[in-house]
């Protein structure tokens, strides 16, 4: 199990990344979610929160709408949803595909098979998802899945699919999946399984701990949340380094 802040700051750019587990104390699910960028454009970014149907959506949002170039759909998305007992936390807009694909009865690996990575190549940044779920475990209880789609080694005809569940979290640990290995030219993608982190103290804590271990020049904005397994009810954190 590796310690969190060793992790992140091993590499100046692991990219966008995802951590989901449970608190220390057991009582919490947990998730957290960054972006970062190179670009002026990927930087041009801040994590702002709307409702919609009486529940809360984290959205991502240009901080100056003057710098918005291209197609925006890369980096303006809801990153996180929650549907009933579940919550969905991704790296773009396949938040809606699983939102709506579980809607529709299919499961978190059934509602990706119509995506791939991303089309910014030759990065093919992939797109990396979880889904939080208080009831899906083969008890009934808590239970996590963590879900990748990348190209096979830059090669964008094939996407490759990974789909990683845990049925039985453990008190204090997590699991982190991030876009890219390091920085490059292009861009490395994340290889391997997820990687296990230890998760300690409240949010408070976690939540400094994964900020002040990114890199300082390319990190972008945090979400962090903590889910009570008993009530549902969850207390967050969004920090944004555009101000």
């Amino acid at each position: 199990m590796k310690e969190i802040k060793k992790e992140l700051s091993s590499t100046t750019y692991p990219g966008r990344g995802i951590i989901v587990g449970k608190s220390e104390d057991g009582k919490k699910a947990v998730a957290a979610y960054w972006t970062m960028g190179r670009s002026a454009g990927s930087r041009n970014r801040i994590f702002v929160t709307d409702t919609e149907n009486g529940t809360e959506v984290v959205r991502t949002k240009a901080f100056d709408e003057s710098l918005i170039a291209g197609d925006p759909s890369l980096i303006i998305y809801a990153a996180v949803r929650e549907l009933g007992k579940k919550t969905i936390v991704t790296n773009g807009d396949q938040t809606d595909t699983i939102n709506d694909g579980l809607k529709a009865g299919l499961t978190f690996e059934q509602s990706l098979r119509s995506r791939k990575y991303e089309h910014d190549a030759p990065n093919y940044t992939p797109r990396i998802s979880s889904l939080i779920d208080l009831e899906g475990g083969v008890d009934g209880g808590y239970a996590y899945s963590l879900s990748i789609l990348k190209s096979d080694c830059g090669n964008g005809d094939n996407t490759l699919r990974f789909t990683y569940t845990y049925d039985n979290p453990q008190n204090g640990e997590g699991h982190y999946i991030h876009t890219y290995m390091g920085d490059g030219n292009p861009l490395p993608s994340f290889e391997g399984e997820p990687v296990k982190v230890r998760i300690s103290g409240g949010i408070e804590e976690f939540t400094n701990e994964i900020w002040t271990s990114l890199n300082e020049d390319n990190k972008v904005s945090l979400f962090v949340r903590f889910i009570d397994l008993e009530s549902g009810k969850y207390e967050e954190r969004i920090l944004n380094k555009n101000k």
